[in-house]
């Protein structure tokens, strides 16, 4: 089997690996890709948004599978001009993919589900701000209701802030979702859907804010791990069943199912699973840190959802132990990332790269706010966590920083139900 793999950041980097080691995948392409993709996979310089260059290329290099990474190409519909062309596709529909595009859209499904989110309200003009930020607090969620590529939310108990943020959303042309604070630890689920049926992946947690202990603005992700030794056991099927799979069936119901990977962001509070958010495929930098201990074949998985076959798939296998990914940022990184830094010591396998390039003189630079991934695997979560930070060590990257802390408080016993 030929799979193409569309994006270029470290989930797509982690994809291409998983996929490479697949006995059952003969080649493996990429495009855009990244530096670290170029060693291990064949690129093409197609705009992953662009589903006439997507659905060209899968042609002229007679692909078997497409598998979409990033959300953008989801939402403008290359899955469905991929699988218009005859070629099995990893991803959902435009249609099925506003289930991150539009958190309204999001909101409403979850609503006629009947799964538990918090309450909702959206904002369209910055005359009814004030009094809509009266209904909620003392702690505010702030969205961006389209895509902000998990930058665009705010979570504050300043009201001004809550306020400014509101603001500069609806200056851009986009609506403003409010949102009350659901308590408690933050789980994310990966569930493979194919119409109703559900196999989830291992639950892992993130960590959005920039700094040690969850200090300064969200980000994309500055690191995860997997798995949970904090969460009880049967949390994943009671997701399943009081949230991933009723969402499924609703989709299918309104004609719009979903196939590809469905992300439940979580709170796991008191009252059981509440969704955060949900996203249309994997998440990053989470899925760093879960293909690492997948043992079944990847490619097999993938192609099982896009055939529509899913159902018949071997349960999926995991290796022992855990796994961590830390994210190493460029100098400024979130507000206004410096590029063009050179980077040294990232050549070992576990360095997954996501905003980096290489110069005409063959130095890899820095390419984006979240330049690389180091994944630590180990028998246990403190073992995993030294394996990252001692590879992490000998990378340099000028003005580059990370987080120290990722997975520290559920080793150190700090997170509970």
């Amino acid at each position: 089997m030929r799979v193409l793999v569309i994006g270029s950041g470290a989930r797509e980097h982690a994809l291409v690996l998983a996929l490479s080691r697949d006995p059952g995948v003969t080649a493996v392409l990429a495009a855009p890709g990244n530096a670290g993709i170029g060693r291990i996979a064949e690129q093409f310089p197609v705009d992953a948004a662009s589903a006439e260059q997507v659905v060209a290329l899968a042609k002229d290099q007679q692909v078997d599978l497409v598998v979409i990474g990033p959300e953008v190409p989801l939402v403008l519909g290359v899955a469905d001009a991929v699988r218009d062309a005859g070629i099995a596709c990893f991803g959902p529909s435009a249609a099925a993919a506003r289930i991150e595009g539009s958190k309204a859209f999001a909101k409403d499904v979850m609503a006629s589900a009947g799964v538990r989110t918090a309450h909702s309200e959206v904002v369209d003009s910055p005359a009814d701000i004030d009094a809509a930020l009266d209904r909620f607090g003392p702690t505010w969620v702030v969205k961006d209701d389209g895509l902000a590529a998990g930058k665009g939310v705010v979570v504050t108990a300043d009201r001004d802030a809550a306020r400014d943020h509101a603001a500069e959303i609806i200056e851009n042309g986009h609506p403003v979702l409010l949102e009350s604070f659901l308590d408690g630890p933050e789980v994310s689920l990966f569930c493979l859907v194919d119409g109703e049926t559900v196999v989830p992946l291992l639950p892992a947690q993130d960590h959005k804010r920039v700094g040690d202990g969850d200090a300064g603005p969200n980000t994309g992700g500055m690191g995860a791990y997997t798995p949970l030794p904090w969460l009880p056991e049967g949390s994943v099927d009671r997701i399943v069943d009081e949230v991933v799979r009723p969402v499924a069936v609703e989709m299918v119901r309104r004609g719009c199912g979903f196939s590809g990977l469905l992300y439940a962001g979580l709170a796991m509070g008191a009252e059981g699973p509440a969704v955060v958010e949900f996203n249309c495929r994997f998440g990053d930098p989470e899925t760093q840190a879960v293909l690492a201990l997948l043992e079944s074949p990847l490619g097999a998985a993938l192609n099982a959802v896009a055939t529509g076959a899913l159902a018949d798939l071997p349960p999926l296998q995991w290796r022992d132990g855990a796994a961590v990914t830390v994210v190493l940022a460029a100098e400024h990184y979130p507000a206004s990332p410096r590029t063009g830094d050179v980077i040294t010591g990232a050549d070992d396998e576990r360095v997954l790269h996501a905003g980096t390039k290489r110069r005409d003189d063959g130095a890899l630079v820095s390419a984006g706010g979240r330049v690389l991934n180091v994944i630590g695997v180990g028998d246990d979560l403190g073992a995993a966590r030294d394996s990252a930070y001692t590879t992490l060590a000998e990378i340099k990257l000028p003005g580059g920083h990370y987080r120290s802390d990722i997975g520290l408080a559920a080793l150190e016993g700090r997170i509970s139900l």
